[in-house]
């Protein structure tokens, strides 16, 4: 068994949360794992601490052939794929994988004693919430299920507690399913990624500072059904042409697509007037045990979405395409319902951190680009103090223009992309530059009446001031609850 790696030369690049779990993985499956990065070891120190201690760390510059010698090299997420380095490898004919593909591989083999099956969903904005609901659904109706990717847990630590309990036959429960969000980073480096059911929320404008053309992401994103077949399931946004379009690329052999909308009836699940329909006619007449009803629905097939605690018209959309993928997989209506109406999102995610002086705070720091602002911005109707900025992806923030004019009474700015974010936006409302997240946090303060509302929501990732989303998330919500003392 994992023949592929026992005694391999095997270089993981690059050292975070993906690389300690593809280096501790491939130490278990019998490999030589060398481990490369660009930082100084001195700034990897939390992430060498959980290295295997057969792993070696190389911290620092590498020389162009530094992967030529290695038999498989596994490049991390952040990674870009168009680095001399690993453009000299592949000439020299070393496989070179994702931390993704590999712990497909991995769990390739574990299916041959009944482990899981991937289920994955991928977009520009939504995933974590979609993967996230669908992961408590699926637990709800009785599944093993192990979430992981670029959520929570790298999707290789999760699949190295497989391998681990495998070697003890006694110990080995096999899940049913592993629920993964993937991004688009991490589909561009895949080779025979399969999963049963695949999503794609949305695609727009992101990451193209890596990507550099929307054709180019939009390829990243399509991988995600590259090697589906006829017994798989493609979940698509019907509301999204560049989705919707994505249809189009599926062959006679390849999966079996449904569509949500919240336009339109479409074959899968749509939404009118407050209700989600759900339109698989042949769901039900193949697996009539699966649709058992809801107790607010006058049909086996619909749910009343005033029962739900999640805000805005893509939170909708999310739990459509949850659902959908649910259904699939064989969990009940009445599963899929309770966890609907019991969900109330996550952190960082449109979040109320707190209500001061009638003023609402929310943190919305994972809007890292426009389309999500958009989305956020679209979920309010009361007054909006926007608190924005932080590192461009070289986004266009003009699609904000209409929707800042009509819902946003003043933009307060902080981080690299201020000035950018001014000059786009700056002739429609009021616009406030700041130092910091506290300094953010008390100038909105001071703008907001009663009945407003003061939004993080950056359009930009945060690595101008802080490690990631979470920890601005965190710094802001620090700096609200401040405000009251």
């Amino acid at each position: 068994m994992y023949k592929n790696f026992k005694d391999k030369a095997v270089a993981v690049v690059g050292l975070a949360r993906s690389g300690v779990g593809a280096a501790n993985l491939c130490v278990r499956l019998g490999a030589k794992v060398t481990v490369f990065d660009l930082k100084p070891c001195e700034e990897l120190e939390n992430f060498i601490q959980k290295l295997d201690s057969q792993v070696e760390i190389k911290c620092g510059n590498f020389a162009e052939d530094a992967f030529t010698s290695f038999n498989i090299v596994i490049v991390s997420p952040g990674v870009p794929l168009n680095i001399p380095s690993l453009i000299r490898a592949k000439a020299q004919r070393v496989r070179i994988i994702g931390e993704l593909e590999l712990a497909y591989l991995v769990l390739e083999e574990l299916r041959k004693v009944g482990a899981a099956a991937y289920l994955a969903i991928t977009g520009t904005n939504g995933k974590s919430t979609t993967t996230t609901l669908l992961y408590e659904i699926l637990r709800n109706s009785g599944f093993k299920t192990i979430i992981g990717g670029n959520i929570g847990f790298a999707i290789t630590e999760e699949i190295s507690k497989l391998v681990k309990n495998f070697e003890k036959p006694r110990e080995f429960v096999s899940p049913d399913y592993i629920v993964t969000e993937v991004s688009s980073f991490q589909l561009e480096s895949i080779d025979k990624f399969k999963p049963k059911v695949s999503a794609i929320l949305n695609i727009t404008p992101d990451h193209l500072d890596r990507h550099e053309t929307m054709d180019s992401y939009v390829e990243a994103k399509a991988r995600i059904f590259l090697n589906q077949d006829a017994m798989n399931f493609l979940i698509l946004n019907a509301d999204d042409p560049l989705t919707r379009g994505l249809a189009e690329r599926v062959g006679k052999n390849g999966p079996d697509v449904l569509y949500f909308s919240r336009k339109e009836r479409v074959r899968g699940a749509f939404y009118k007037d407050g209700v989600i329909y759900f339109n698989i006619p042949e769901l039900e007449i193949l697996c009539p045990e699966l649709v058992d009803g809801t107790s607010d629905s006058t049909s086996p097939f619909t749910f009343n979405t005033a029962n739900f605690h999640i805000k805005g018209g893509h939170n909708i959309e999310n739990a459509m395409a949850a659902a959908l993928m649910a259904l699939v997989s064989g969990c009940k209506v009445t599963d899929i319902w309770n966890t609907l109406i019991s969900f109330k999102g996550l952190e960082h995610r449109l979040e109320l951190v707190t209500e001061i002086d009638g003023v609402k705070y929310f943190n919305d720091s994972k809007g890292t680009n426009v389309w999500s602002v958009v989305k956020s911005l679209e979920s309010f109707s009361e007054p909006i103090v926007l608190i924005a900025g932080g590192r461009d992806k070289s986004g266009d923030f003009s699609p904000l223009k209409h929707l800042v004019k009509e819902r946003v009474k003043a933009l307060v700015l902080i981080g690299e992309a201020g000035k950018k974010l001014s000059e786009a936006l700056g002739d429609v409302t009021d616009v406030h530059f700041t130092g910091d997240m506290h300094e953010a946090a008390k100038c909105a303060k001071g703008l907001a009446a009663a009945g407003d509302v003061v939004l993080l929501s950056p359009a930009c990732a945060s690595f101008d001031m802080f490690k990631d989303f979470e920890e601005r998330g965190r710094v802001f919500k620090e700096a609200v609850l401040s405000l009251t003392s």
